[in-house]
């Protein structure tokens, strides 16, 4: 499938996808008072990370028709709300964890009060900025759009998602299709809601939007998939972020309950499955998401 895209380039793709997001989101968020708390959402809505979320968002509205000027407010959303829950998994509460994108985690920065606060003033900043500067899109879509991110970040999405995994900690039966459940809410739903949210502002029918559903969940699980491995099989320096620590917390990961290398055979078939349900898109307009899907296999952080 590959050979169909000979002139795409994924790099210089998500190069100029990621400059305009880092600059639209610079632009969102800029320092006022009260200024700590702005310093709070900025040192960690700002501090690096591949921007997948906001590019998948982009790259679903273009694939449908639309342009990357109908889902730049959105893209900025979804990484503040990305953002957000980084910011309070690694709370001590959570997950625990002092280091997030090569940096101490904002709790370490912060204090854990303003850490959370952080985490809040992002969630609502990023509604606010759907709402307030959507351009070119007719408001049913926006509205459309708002309903459906909602859903896949609250109990039936992420914050469900986080609630199971956290259930399931030093529990030694986790099955895996628990573990898929845990993961189907806890990533998935926010790059399945991600995608959603890009083709419903692109202006995408009906059968095109669940097509990008399936393919974003299918990524999703992929992504976190490889994660787990990773997690086993790389140091921190290596993955900016504390490594081993699943096996540490006694978690249940793909490799912990199925082992390495049926765990990567996994991942190619979600690989595979994702990239299936592009088959009927405009090629041209699918390769970087056929891009994203080969990148999420094979990452190497």
């Amino acid at each position: 499938m590959e050979s169909s895209y000979p002139t795409f380039s994924f790099k210089n793709y998500m190069a100029q996808k990621v400059n305009a997001i880092n600059q639209a989101l610079d632009a969102a968020v800029s320092l006022k008072e009260p200024r700590k708390l702005y310093e709070a959402m900025r040192y960690s809505l700002l501090a690096g990370g591949k921007r997948v979320c906001p590019i998948l968002c982009i790259a679903a509205c273009e694939l449908v028709g639309g342009t990357e000027s109908m889902a730049i407010a959105a893209a900025c959303a979804v990484e503040m709300i990305h953002t957000m829950s980084l910011i309070h998994d690694d709370l001590p509460c959570m997950d625990n964890d002092d280091l997030r994108r090569g940096k101490p985690t904002s709790h370490k920065v912060f204090g854990e009060a303003l850490a959370v606060l952080a985490g809040d003033a992002l969630l609502a900043k990023a509604f606010e900025h759907i709402a307030a500067f959507t351009v070119g899109v007719p408001p049913e879509r926006i509205v459309r759009g708002i309903g459906e991110l909602a859903r896949f970040i609250g109990p039936e999405g992420v914050v469900g998602g986080q609630v199971f995994d956290i259930s399931s900690k030093g529990i030694s039966d986790v099955t895996l299709e628990h573990l898929e459940l845990i993961h189907l809410r806890k990533t998935a739903a926010m790059v399945e809601g991600t995608a959603v949210l890009g083709a419903v502002l692109g202006g995408g029918s009906d059968e095109e939007i669940e097509r990008l559903r399936a393919f974003a969940r299918y990524t999703g699980l992929l992504y976190q998939v490889v994660d787990d491995i990773l997690d086993m099989t790389k140091s921190s320096v290596e993955l900016g972020k504390t490594a081993g620590k699943d096996l540490v917390a006694d978690k249940a990961t793909y490799p912990k309950l199925m082992g390495i290398e049926k765990s990567r055979e996994f991942a190619e078939k979600l690989k595979d499955d994702a990239r299936d349900q592009l088959s009927g898109f405009d090629p041209e307009k699918a390769a970087p998401l056929v891009a994203l899907a080969n990148y999420a296999a094979h990452r190497s952080n």
